[in-house]
């Protein structure tokens, strides 16, 4: 007789999507006890502060790094670091609905591997972006580069199952082309920030390494080039 197993109504996280929130949990956890006054004595309450400056994506930093071709380490770490810090938990929050929404579509396709290249690749190609567009002394720091990464990658595994049905492609970029038009009418209400370009290159970043990392994803494309 064969051994029943009952199944779970809801498909589990894959654990590199669970690994980075809990990574990015914990370090949210430990400012907030910190300006509690839970951890760290007096000085923690300016833990926050602090690590976005010693770990976020500098503008200037970078540019003199260019200019003298020296490119120390710990200040090259920034391009890696810079996504797990966060001004509130809010500001995590809404990083982490995206990491997990995003995150579990794209983890259930790609391997870890695949997917923490797009995650990463997509905070680098944000910070550089950063650099290039701008001149400025306001640090970079913040997931949404990379979960914007993730939104590319998904969009990618929606066009290409869009183009094996013979469905409308475009349709893949609603997600993208929504969150844009959102961050333009904040922009026009609010006052737009500097971060909107590391997102944009954000998702483009994670579209283009799709076509590098996904199961078939570059064998997928040349063959339908090779179709045309």
């Amino acid at each position: 007789m064969s051994e029943y197993r009952e199944e779970s109504p809801v498909n589990p996280l894959p654990p590199v999507v669970v690994a980075l929130s809990v990574f990015l949990v914990g370090i949210e956890l430990v400012f907030f006890l910190g300006s509690r006054g839970l951890v760290g004595g007096a000085e923690a309450a300016g833990w926050r502060i602090a690590t976005i400056e010693d770990w976020g994506f500098r503008e200037p930093l970078f540019a003199w790094m260019v200019e003298n071709a020296r490119f120390p380490l710990r200040d090259m770490a920034r391009f890696l670091t810079y996504p797990f810090l966060h001004l509130s938990f809010t500001h995590l929050l809404f990083v982490l609905v995206f990491l997990l929404a995003l995150g579990k579509m794209v983890g259930e396709v790609f391997s870890a591997f695949a997917f923490l290249v797009v995650f990463f690749g997509s905070a680098i190609a944000g910070a550089l972006a950063y650099w290039l567009v701008w001149d400025t002394s306001v640090v970079l720091f913040g997931g949404y580069p990379a979960v914007y990464g993730l939104i590319g990658a998904y969009s990618f595994i929606l066009w290409v199952q869009l183009g094996a049905t013979g469905g409308n492609q475009l349709s893949a970029f609603r997600i993208i082309a929504f969150l844009m038009g959102l961050q333009l009418i904040f922009g026009l209400l609010f006052g737009a920030g500097l971060t909107w370009v590391s997102d944009i290159a954000g998702f483009l970043a994670g579209f283009g390494l799709s076509f590098l990392v996904s199961p078939g994803g570059w064998s997928r494309v040349l063959a339908k080039l090779r179709q045309r």
